[in-house]
């Protein structure tokens, strides 16, 4: 088991080490060239859009909604883990390389949530169904239909042993019993209800959840974050200015830090900034396609700010506390890191750090839940949904007793691996994407 598991960390290595980050970034750079700098030019309107989307035409839920449920997946531990993580690796200078995987991916996550518009469709129940599984076959045609049955199969695989359940359940169930004393039996069996209540009602119930909770989450830890950087505001300017100076020179060691490379600095910030807001790993498309909307340009829109929220305001201000108060360059690691950054300037700072950590993998489970139902009900029909549906809420509540390494690191290898047939989709599709943008701000221009 122990050689399996190294070959398993070998192999994880390879997919998310540089073949990937370069795939990812390069799609995202041509995809910004292609569209003119839409990702920052735009911006303005699709910030307004999050909130002004008229929901009209084709779907299931709001443009709201939509992006809502896919920040429930993808605001998860891995905006207070994966950034500690990263700084801890590549220095302060990682949240410099994470930025521009954002800068990029905004541009990848807008033509996903165009093309998942485009080529969605309604299934046997009324529902729509929509992703790269759809764009890839549809789009790019279907003698490609083997790589969209090869990403809906990593889809599940995702959902049921992956980011869906395991690793979340684990983050609530620690935590819940460190801070508050929870045994991890009431804990599973009051998720798993939970669970149960907001899924079996399908897109619809998962949404309603998700557009109440996620902003909430959202600004409660924005809100403690802020307090942080207050409380240590003279310490901003050089927090800041090591970011930038950290990312194209060596970081010396300090404290209990070891010193970093620029290409460690690179490979870390890149790799968690992907990991942490998904673009162009295929699974918020997903969600987007059942957006109510005529045009797959504006669901684009509205999807790119997901991206924006996730790594250009959340990660940033993680990044930027863990440097403020020196946390970074402490004892602690992961979670415990960025508890230690918000315990120095907030009164129960731990307490409400654990908070947004169970609301943050809470609404990952719901995401990833409707995630890998689309992909099955792509792989066998709607009469798989049910089934699908009970299996995950089996998964949840024996999650909380299961320490299998290998199906994490498994379950990493299959999320890394989505991408490349999503990438080999955006590049093909990226004609598309452009014409259907221009379409769009063409109409926008006549009304």
């Amino acid at each position: 088991m122990k050689g399996l598991e190294q070959g398993l960390q070998a192999v994880n290595a390879w997919v998310w080490g540089p073949p990937l980050l370069i795939l990812l970034v390069g799609t995202g750079i041509l995809l910004t060239v292609r569209l003119g700098l839409l990702q920052v030019l735009r911006l303005p309107l699709a910030l307004r859009l999050v909130f002004g989307a008229k929901s009209e035409g084709e779907g299931d839920i709001s443009s709201f909604g939509a992006l809502a449920t896919a920040l429930a997946a993808t605001v998860g531990t891995g905006n207070i883990v994966g950034v500690a993580t990263a700084i801890q690796l590549g220095g302060p200078g990682a949240l410099f390389w994470m930025w521009l995987a954002a800068f990029f991916g905004m541009a990848t996550k807008y033509a996903e949530g165009l093309l998942a518009v485009k080529y969605r469709r309604v299934d046997d129940t009324g529902q729509i169904s929509g992703g790269p599984m759809y764009y890839i076959e549809r789009g790019l045609g279907r003698r490609f239909k083997p790589l969209a049955i090869f990403f809906a199969c990593s889809g599940v695989l995702v959902a049921l042993f992956g980011i869906g359940t395991f690793p979340q359940v684990n983050a609530i169930v620690s935590s819940t019993k460190a801070s508050l004393g929870i045994p991890s039996v009431v804990t599973a069996v009051i998720l798993t209800l939970l669970t149960a209540l907001v899924t079996l009602g399908g897109i619809k119930s998962i949404a309603k959840v998700t557009t109440k909770v996620v902003p909430f989450m959202a600004l409660l830890y924005i809100g403690c974050a802020i307090i942080v950087l207050c409380t240590f505001a003279d310490q901003v300017p050089h927090a800041v200015s090591m970011v930038f100076t950290s990312a194209f020179t060596p970081t010396a060691a300090q404290g209990g830090f070891l010193g970093a490379t620029v290409m460690l600095a690179i490979q870390s910030g890149i790799a968690r900034g992907v990991f942490s807001n998904e673009s162009g790993l295929g699974s918020a498309p997903i969600a987007a396609a059942a957006a109510k909307t005529k045009w797959p340009a504006e669901q684009g829109l509205v999807s790119m700010t997901g991206t924006f929220f996730d790594t250009i305001i959340i990660c940033t201000l993680t990044g930027l506390t863990l440097i403020v108060t020196g946390a970074w360059s402490g004892a602690e690691s992961g979670a415990a890191m960025t508890q230690a950054a918000f315990d120095s300037a907030i009164p129960y700072g731990s307490l409400l750090l654990t908070i947004c950590l169970i609301l943050f993998a809470f609404t990952t489970i719901l995401g990833w839940n409707y995630y890998g139902e689309r992909c099955l009900e792509y792989l066998f029909g709607v009469k798989a949904i049910m089934p699908y549906r009970m299996l995950f809420l089996v998964f949840i509540a024996g999650g909380a007793f299961l320490k299998l390494e290998v199906i994490w690191i498994l379950s990493d290898i299959v999320n890394g691996l989505m991408a490349f047939p999503n990438l080999i989709a955006l590049v093909g599709l990226s004609s598309v994407v452009a014409i259907e943008t221009k379409r769009y701000f063409t109409h926008l221009k006549q009304i």
